[in-house]
C-alpha cells in the first residue's frame, strides 16, 4: 500500500497480521524494501503482533528524501503509525536498518514499547572501535567509496544495483551481494520462502535507481541526528544482538 506523507512524499508501506495487534514496525537492511519474510510474518502473530515494514525513502516505490540522516526516519514511522491508528509500537532492524529502529526507540519514547537491533552498525568515528575491522572486500570497497566522496559512491552503486536488479534465484543473489560478505551458513538459509522474500526485495530495492541505497550509505557516515546515550533513560526494553560469523559487520559493533 502507498501512503501520501505530509510532505508530499509517498512512503509503500506493509502490513499482515492480526487487525487488532500492536504493530511491530520492522526497518530493512541495506539495501532493501520493505517486503515481508513469510517467517518473520508469522512469528509476529503468534505473539499477537502486528507486521508492519515500509521501503525507506528512494527504495522500491517510496519517493526519495535527498539528505536524509537516520533520525529522520522518525517523521516516517510516526505517519504510518499514525495512519494505522497505533498510539504505542515495537521496532526492529537488521544491518541498515539497525540504526533507524535506534532512532525511533531514542527519539519516539513515549510510543515506542520495546526495541530490536540487529547486527547493527555503531556511529562511523565511535570511539574505541576500528569500524571497518573484520568486514569482507565487498564492504571495505563500498565504504571507501562513501569516504572518498558522493560521486566515487555514486559510480561504485551505479556498477553493483544491477546484478541485485536480475537476480531471480538463490545463487545469482549470492553473487550479486559478494561472495565475501556471506559464510556458508548465511549461505545455506537463502532457500525457500526466505530465499523468495529476499530476492523480491533486492530487486525492488533498486527497481527506481540507487538512491535509497546511496542516501543509506551517506546517513551511516554523518551525524545520525540522535545519540546512543539517548536511550539510557528510556523505560522499555532495547535489545541489540551481534552477530559472530557474518562478515557483512564485525560483531564488536554494538
Amino acid at each position: 500500500m502507498e501512503l501520501a506523507l505530509p510532505d508530499g512524499r509517498i512512503v509503500n508501506i506493509y502490513v499482515d497480521g492480526p487487525a487488532e495487534g500492536t504493530p511491530l514496525i520492522s526497518h530493512h537492511g541495506t539495501p532493501g524494501a520493505g517486503v515481508p519474510m513469510p517467517s518473520f510474518v508469522r512469528a509476529a502473530a503468534e505473539r499477537g503482533l502486528r507486521w508492519v515494514s515500509y521501503s525507506r525513502p528512494g527504495y522500491g516505490e517510496s519517493t526519495r528524501a535527498e539528505g536524509r540522516t537516520v533520525a529522520d526516519c522518525v517523521r516516517d514511522v510516526s505517519a504510518i503509525a499514525d495512519h494505522l491508528g497505533a498510539d504505542r509500537f515495537f521496532t526492529s532492524g537488521g544491518s541498515g536498518g539497525g540504526p533507524h529502529t535506534l532512532a525511533c526507540a531514542a527519539l519516539l519514547p513515549d510510543r515506542v514499547r520495546g526495541c530490536a537491533a540487529i547486527a547493527c552498525p555503531a556511529p562511523w568515528g565511535a570511539e574505541g572501535l576500528d569500524w571497518l575491522a573484520g568486514q569482507g572486500p565487498e564492504n571495505l570497497e563500498e565504504f571507501a567509496a562513501v569516504l572518498e566522496g558522493p560521486e566515487a559512491l555514486e559510480t561504485y552503486l551505479e556498477r553493483e544495483a544491477p546484478g541485485l536488479s536480475a537476480a531471480k534465484e538463490p545463487q545469482e543473489l549470492i553473487d550479486a551481494v559478494g561472495a565475501g560478505l556471506l559464510p556458508d551458513v548465511d549461505r545455506a538459509a537463502i532457500t525457500g520462502e526466505y530465499a523468495t522474500a529476499l530476492i523480491a526485495s533486492m530487486n525492488r530495492s533498486v527497481k527506481n535507481g540507487i538512491w535509497g541505497w546511496f542516501d543509506d550509505d551517506m546517513a551511516f557516515f554523518r551525524d545520525w541526528g540522535f545519540l546512543l546515550e539517548d536511550q539510557g533513560h528510556l523505560s522499555l526494553a532495547v535489545a541489540s544482538f551481534p552477530q559472530i560469523l557474518d562478515d557483512l559487520l564485525e560483531h564488536a559493533h554494538p
